[in-house]
Order: C-alpha cells, then structure tokens, then sequence
C-alpha cells in the first residue's frame, strides 16, 4: 500500500488503518462518533495527501479545463476555487473535483484518490488545446483541519489574515514556518475550516504545530469514518457512491455545476443539455428514517405499496441526530420532499421521508 506522509504518526496514535484507494489510511482513532462531534463543536484534522492533484498551466489551459469540466471556469478570477465534474461521453461523471485558479493561465485541478490514474488518462487524452499537464499527486501533501475553531487554531501559525479568505477562495503563504503553503477555506464536513496544501517533506512539522497550537480547543485526529459521517449529514456526493460513471449530473442534483453557456463546449453538452430541458426518470433524493433502523449501501427503496423505486447510495446513523440518514436514487415523481418511502432492511420495510438537504442545519 502507499504511504502519505502521515501514516507513522496515525500509527503511532494508535489508529484503526485500512487500504484506501491504495492507501493505507486511518479510519478512526478514538471512534467515529467521538471525532465526529470533535469536529461540529471544535475542531478536527484529516489527512487527505491521498487525493490527487494536476496542474494545468499555458495560454490553453482555459480552454482545456472549459472543455474537460461541466462547471464555467470563465467566471473564476485568480484566488478563487469551483467546485465542478469531469463529464464522460456517456452522460455519467469521470470524476467530481475543485478547481483551482492559481494564476493567470494556471490552475490547480484537485481529483478523488480512487480516480487520479482514470482522471490523469482522462485528461491527457482530451488534451486537443495543447495544455501543459502535471501530475502532482506524489509531489503534495494535504491536511483538512476542520470545525469552528479551525480559524482560531491556525491562525496562531500564519501571518495570513484567515478572515479575508472568504468561503471557495483560497491565498499562497507561509504557515509553520514553511513558504509556499496553499491555505484553502474549503472542506467536505459543512462544519467550516481550511484545507493546506504543500511539500510531503514539510508535513509532519505542520501536523505537530497545528496540533501544538490547537491544545486549548481540544483538536483532534480524524479518520476518513467520521470524514463519510460528516459529509453525508451534509449531502455531499461521494464518487463511488452517489456519482459514478453511470450517473448523470442533472440526475445527481448538480445541475448548479452544469453550465450551458455560450462558448462552452464541454464533453457531452448536447446529452446533459437535453436531460436538463426534458427531465431525467430518476433523481438523487435525501431521506430519514422515522423508524429504528441503519440504512446501507445498496439497501432497496420502495414506496408504501412495496414496490421498488430505487437504491440507496449512502446511508448511516447520524451522530448529531440520532437517526438513520441516506441519500439514494428513487423514480423522478418519489424525490420530492415530504414523500413517504421504505428502506427495505433485511427484506423489511422501514418507514422514511423524502426532505431537503442538508441533514445537519
């Protein structure tokens, strides 16, 4: 398995590790439902180094990322980040990603671990603009800290001013110490915080500051278990689950990142373009349970009548609500909020309810 350049110091924690995407990763240290309230109410860090980055630079980068991408990367000035997705020649999604405005004529193009080499085949072979392309993913570490007190914890270490980095932007500068650190008010919890980026050989000095400066609010490690509980309270598709190769992005609710856009002619337009005008015969919809019980990958939905209408894509017990959560595709008419649906659990039908994301207000 690969290696991030965290994975003695998790050990040395005491972490639970499991192969991820080739990685060995944590999954959780003093238990998911522990590290998942750290984060609400104070502040946890992920090791995320194994996700994947590109750099696309020269005067047709923009017309390869407008290409490749569903989002308008027009509109994204220089210090701003987009979330967006690789559309395939299907109508389904390569990748879901977040692109990066670096500098005039370079982007910094941020990919899901399990889909760096797809994404890097995917690029490169629909390079017709002349882009110059780099694969990074081996040449940058990455942590998330995250929760409410993130701000207060890393601002101790940067002379930054993390206030005027709003939410989606992001600003290049020294933090721990070291130069060159891409400090990113992103995140995948909903719960608020910043994302770093920089060198592998820089990591562990980061990590122990960030824990050091962060004592006082009781900051914690996070593994990737409380990383899927915190994301799905929000409703933030995780690829594998929620989006893949067969789902389209109107079907997934992402229209907002699908832009039909005069001078954009990215891969499939004409395929999404249509759904988005005509309707799609299924939809992602989030639901709760209103009995006991876990709703599971791959769990069947059906109405009251007992009749299929769908799969459940992600499912959990919340930790701040107590209840089964999930999201799952369901026939077009089922995924209005309000509507009464099962769960079928271990062939038994469950009672829930169709409602508007995100879980975790």
């Amino acid at each position: 398995m690969k290696t991030t350049p965290f994975t003695a110091l998790h050990i040395a924690l005491g972490a639970k590790m499991h192969e991820f995407a080739g990685y060995n990763m944590p999954i959780e240290y003093s238990g998911i439902i522990n590290e998942h309230l750290a984060v609400c109410r104070s502040a946890g860090v992920f090791d995320v180094s194994h996700m994947g980055e590109f750099w696309v630079k020269g005067p047709a980068a923009l017309d390869f990322i407008q290409r490749v991408t569903s989002n308008d990367v027009s509109v994204l000035p220089v210090g701003k980040a987009q979330y967006s997705c690789f559309p395939n020649d299907r109508g389904g999604i390569v990748d879901d990603i977040i692109v990066y405005h670096y500098e005039d004529e370079k982007y910094l193009l941020v990919v899901n671990a399990a889909n760096i080499d797809k994404d890097w085949a995917w690029c490169t072979s629909h390079n017709t603009a002349g882009a110059e392309l780099e694969n990074a993913s081996d040449r940058m570490g990455q942590l998330a800290i995250q929760g409410p007190g993130a701000k207060d914890i890393l601002q101790r270490l940067t002379p930054v001013d993390l206030s005027t980095i709003p939410y989606y932007a992001f600003t290049t500068g020294e933090f721990a110490g070291c130069p060159h650190v891409i400090i990113s008010n992103t995140g995948y919890t909903g719960a608020g915080g910043f994302e770093l980026y920089f060198y592998p050989e820089e990591g562990v000095r980061i990590w122990k500051a960030i824990f050091e400066a962060g004592q006082p609010e009781g900051i914690v490690p996070v593994g990737l278990g409380a990383r899927d509980t915190l994301r799905l309270e929000m409703g933030y598709c995780l690829y594998g689950n929620d989006i893949d190769d067969t789902t389209s992005p109107i079907e997934a609710g992402l229209g907002w990142i699908t832009k039909f856009v005069n001078g954009k002619d990215f891969i499939n337009r004409a395929e999404l373009e249509r759904q988005k005008k005509e309707g799609v015969t299924r939809k992602l919809c989030a639901f709760e349970l209103t009995e006991k019980g876990i709703p599971r990958h791959g769990y069947e939905i059906a109405d009251r009548e007992g009749q299929v209408i769908g799969t459940v894509t992600s499912g959990t017990m919340s930790p701040l609500m107590r209840k089964g959560i999930g999201l799952g595709y369901v026939r077009t008419e089922y995924a209005v909020a309000g509507t009464d649906i099962c769960i079928l659990i271990r062939n038994k039908p469950v009672e829930a309810k169709v409602v508007k994301l995100p879980f975790r207000k």
